[in-house]
C-alpha cells in the first residue's frame, strides 16, 4: 500500500486555477481556512490502536482522526516511503487524545533503526541477531505472535539494538541466531555437523543451515525436502555430515575437475567421480590398497588399469575413470563415459559401475560433500 500522498507534480495539477471568464455572477464566496474547517468539524475520539483495513492508507487514517500524517508516521516508527498491510496495528495516542505535531525541523522517524527483510527471515530471528526479545519487536512494530511478515517489509528496532544506521540495517541480512539449546548445532564447534536436529519454534531452514555450516540444499535433500516445503516445531531434520578439504585433498580434486571439464562431463558426472575418489582413497594418491590397489581410485595393475606408475599418475588415472574417448584402457577397462545411461543413475550405482567394489553403498555417504566441492572448484 502507499501512503496516497500527492506528487510535487499531482501537487501543481491540484492546485492550477482554470482561466477566468467574464461573468454577471456574485463573486465566490471565499473557502475557509483549514483551521475553521477542523472547529467546524471536530476529528472523532481517537483510539489507542487502530487496526488497518483493506483500501487504508496512513494519511486516511490520520485525517479520520484528526491526526497530522506526521504524527501517525512518528508514533509506529515509519518513514514516508514504510508500507502498512491489513491487520496491522497502528499506535494513534498514548492518550486518548489528539497527540502533538512532530516538529517541522526534524525528520519523521530520521532516528529509528529499521531492518529489512529478506526471504526467511523471521521475527524471532531478527530479536536474537540485534539482541532483542521477541516481545520488543513485535510490540515495535504493531504485530502479533500470528502476524506474517515478507520480503522488503521494514522491521522497526526499538531502542536498544545495536547503533546502526538505518540505511545498513536495511542491506544486512541478519546473522543466524546464536544457538539457546543444547538440541542446537553449535556453529562454531570444529568437526562435522551433528546428525540431526530438533526444530524449534521461528526456525527456518536456511537459518538452520547457516548455524550447522550446511548448505541450504543439503539439508533440503538429506531430509526430502524442497523449497516450498514446510517445517513444525518438533520435527527432527538429518544434518549432512561435510568433510572439508585438506590441501592434499583440494590438489586431487582440482585435477579430476579439471580432467572431467576437458573430457565434457557434467556437474553431476563430477561429483560421482569426487564421491568416489573420496570413499577409495580419501582423494589421496596412495600407494597401498587391497591387493594390489593403488592411487586415488584404487585401480588395479592387475584388472588392466595400467603399470602401477600409470595408476599412481593422478592425470590418468582420473581418465581412465571417466573413460569415453579419452579412455587410456580403450577396450580393456570401461569408465563413466562408456556406461550406458548413467545420467540417469544415482551417485552409487555410477560409481559402483566403474569402481565395482565389495561395498558399493559407502559412495553415497560422500555426495553431499562432492557437490559442494564441485561448487567450490569449478
Amino acid at each position: 500500500m502507499t501512503l496516497n500522498l500527492a506528487s510535487p507534480a499531482d501537487a501543481a495539477t491540484i492546485v492550477k486555477k482554470p482561466p477566468k471568464v467574464k461573468s454577471t455572477l456574485p463573486a465566490a464566496v471565499p473557502a475557509p481556512s483549514p483551521g475553521a474547517v477542523a472547529a467546524s468539524a471536530p476529528a472523532r475520539a481517537v483510539p489507542a490502536q487502530y487496526v488497518v483495513v483493506e483500501g487504508d492508507t496512513v494519511s486516511s487514517i490520520g485525517g479520520r482522526f484528526g491526526l497530522s500524517t506526521a504524527s501517525v508516521l512518528a508514533l509506529n516508527g515509519l518513514g514516508w516511503s514504510s508500507m502498512i498491510f491489513p491487520g496491522q496495528k497502528l499506535t494513534l495516542t498514548t492518550h486518548a487524545a489528539a497527540p502533538t505535531a512532530v516538529p517541522a525541523k526534524k525528520p519523521v522517524a530520521a532516528e529509528i533503526t529499521r531492518y529489512k527483510v529478506k526471504v526467511g527471515d523471521t521475527i524471532s530471528g531478527i530479536a536474537a541477531a540485534h539482541g532483542l526479545s521477541t516481545a520488543a519487536v513485535l510490540s515495535a512494530n504493531g504485530l502479533g505472535r500470528a502476524s506474517i511478515i515478507f520480503p522488503g517489509q521494514a522491521i522497526v528496532l526499538p531502542h536498544g539494538a545495536p547503533a546502526a544506521s538505518s540505511a545498513a540495517a536495511a542491506t544486512t541480512p541478519a546473522p543466524a541466531p546464536v544457538p539457546t539449546t543444547a538440541a542446537r548445532p553449535a556453529a562454531a564447534a570444529p568437526g562435522p555437523a551433528p546428525s540431526s536436529y530438533t526444530i524449534a519454534r521461528g526456525d527456518t531452514i536456511s537459518t538452520v543451515a547457516a548455524t550447522a555450516r550446511v548448505p541450504v540444499q543439503a539439508i533440503l535433500d538429506a531430509n526430502g525436502l524442497g523449497w516450498s516445503s514446510i517445517i513444525y516445531p518438533g520435527q527432527v531434520l538429518k544434518i549432512p555430515t561435510i568433510t572439508r578439504l585438506t590441501a592434499e585433498m583440494r590438489v586431487n580434486a582440482e585435477i579430476i575437475v579439471a580432467v572431467g571439464r576437458r573430457a565434457g562431463v557434467s556437474d553431476r558426472g563430477l561429483v560421482i567421480a569426487l564421491a568416489a575418489a573420496a570413499q577409495e582413497s580419501g582423494l589421496r594418491n596412495v600407494q597401498h590398497g587391497d591387493r594390489d590397489s593403488l592411487g586415488l581410485f584404487q585401480q588395479r595393475p592387475s584388472a588392466g588399469w595400467g603399470t602401477a606408475a600409470q595408476v599412481l599418475d593422478p592425470v590418468r588415472a582420473s581418465r581412465a575413470f571417466f573413460g569415453g574417448t579419452d579412455n587410456p584402457n580403450r577396450g580393456v577397462t570401461r569408465g563413466l563415459l562408456d556406461i550406458s545411461g548413467w545420467e540417469s543413475l544415482t551417485v552409487t550405482q555410477a560409481a559402483q559401475a566403474v569402481q565395482v567394489s565389495a561395498y558399493p553403498n559407502h559412495y553415497a555417504k560422500w555426495e553431499v560433500s562432492a557437490r559442494l566441492w564441485v561448487a567450490e572448484l569449478d
